[in-house]
């Protein structure tokens, strides 16, 4: 599992992706979003601009972060 640590009260799920480089670009991130590749506590995410905040839980490729 990793931790992502906000420093703002929320960041915006295609930016995480990128900011971890689980996605090359923000055109990536937006693909793996719309393929319905990412999972947000548990629930298959749609929205490419989800805010996600503290405790939030990511998955994707079966990797899991968390949101400090």
């Amino acid at each position: 599992m990793q931790e992502f640590h906000l420093n703002s009260e929320y960041i915006e799920l295609v930016k995480l992706l990128k900011l971890l480089r689980i996605a090359d670009t923000g055109g990536h991130a937006k693909i793996l979003v719309e393929e319905g590749e990412v999972y947000l506590n548990g629930i298959q995410e749609f929205r490419k601009r989800a805010k996600l905040r503290s405790n939030d839980k990511i998955e994707i490729k079966g990797e899991l972060i968390l949101i400090k």
